[in-house]
């Protein structure tokens, strides 16, 4: 009589994309997590080897589901543009985001801070920046080895990755890019949109009737049994 036995089949490690947090808790969090995420993304525009990222989970080490964390808005160097339902980073090259941002909430507690702020030390970030719109205080790290150092002086100070520069200078925070540019909300960049579209279509206009006025006086110099070109 033999006795036959199966194995039950290895599971497979699940990494979930969504931790059942909100993404923000007001209106206030939530402008300031696009505008950092599209600014970022309007910086970045022509390199194609820059992912940025708003409020994607992102997993360091593979076999370890437990161990992730989901920025406000990351930026990650080295790494093609394109849609992700969290970031791997054992498939992503082992490149760790450079920079990190966290918008504070009320719900924010300091036990919860504390631990992201170890967990962005501990896995490689370079850049770390937080900043509350209600007060308006930005606190910033810089690493130095195997740590993040505090950045004493915010004011001005330019991101050595992003060359982004940091405004304080009439209390709310003012991000502006190398090209001397503001980051702007997501209703300044449909203004600015609109308005890009308007000049785009009145000049279309002038054009059409330009062609239309070089139209009729080709014409009436053919009635007269010249061609326009001679």
């Amino acid at each position: 009589m033999s006795i036959s036995t199966s194995l039950p089949a290895q599971s497979r490690i699940v990494y979930p994309e969504d931790d059942g947090e909100p993404m923000a808790e007001n209106t206030v969090q939530f402008r300031w997590i696009v505008t950092i995420k599209e600014g970022l993304d309007r910086v970045f525009r022509d390199r194609p080897d820059v992912f940025v990222a708003g409020d994607l989970l992102w997993y360091p080490v593979e076999g370890q589901p437990e161990t992730r964390q989901a920025p406000d808005a990351m930026v990650v160097f080295g790494r093609p543009k394109g849609d992700r339902g969290s970031y791997m980073q054992w498939e992503e090259g082992g490149i760790a985001p450079q920079v990190v941002f966290e918008i504070l909430s009320p719900g924010n507690r300091y036990k919860q801070m504390v631990k992201k702020f170890d967990f962005y030390q501990r896995h490689g970030v370079e850049e770390y920046y937080v900043y509350d719109p209600e007060s308006f205080e930005l606190d910033g790290w810089k690493r130095t080895g195997e740590k993040l150092e505090e950045i004493h002086d915010m004011n001005a100070w330019v991101s050595p990755r992003l060359g982004v520069r940091f405004d304080r200078s009439h209390g709310e925070l003012v991000l502006i890019d190398s090209a001397a540019q503001p980051f702007l909300t997501y209703g300044e960049l449909a203004l600015e949109r609109d308005a890009i579209a308007h000049e785009r279509d009145a000049i279309a206009r002038e054009l059409s009737t330009e062609r239309e006025r070089a139209e009729r006086l080709a014409a009436q110099i053919r009635s007269l049994g010249v061609e326009p070109h001679s």
